[in-house]
């Protein structure tokens, strides 16, 4: 299991490159369904970079749930999970209030 954690982390990281570099979008969810009209309300990198960012950090924590597993350590496994939740909570309420990702007019 703790490979396996491993080799998922991968990616994760992988997408997390992609999007750092602002590109990807029509691979984020929420954003390819919407209408072109709405998409050109929307600073297209500023929002990849954010989420190419969280995607490093899901990519850590389940990177040590992996090394948690190879080394018997239910602290890092701890760790990793409270990242990984923080990451989610900190990702939906960020990017879903106060019209960040809007472009300037």
């Amino acid at each position: 299991m703790g490979v396996a954690s491993l080799i998922i982390s991968i990616p994760f990281f992988i997408f997390g490159i992609m999007l750092s570099k602002g590109k990807g979008a029509s691979l984020l969810a929420g954003y390819n369904t919407m209408p072109d009209s709405e998409k050109a309300q929307y600073d297209e990198v500023a929002l990849c970079k954010f989420m190419g960012n969280i995607m490093y950090g899901i990519s850590f924590s389940i990177l040590l749930f992996g090394l948690s597993e190879l080394l018997e350590n239910q602290a890092i496994f701890m760790i990793g999970l409270i990242l990984f939740l923080s990451l989610i909570i900190f990702a939906l309420v960020y990017s879903n209030t106060g019209d960040r990702f809007k472009k300037k007019v």
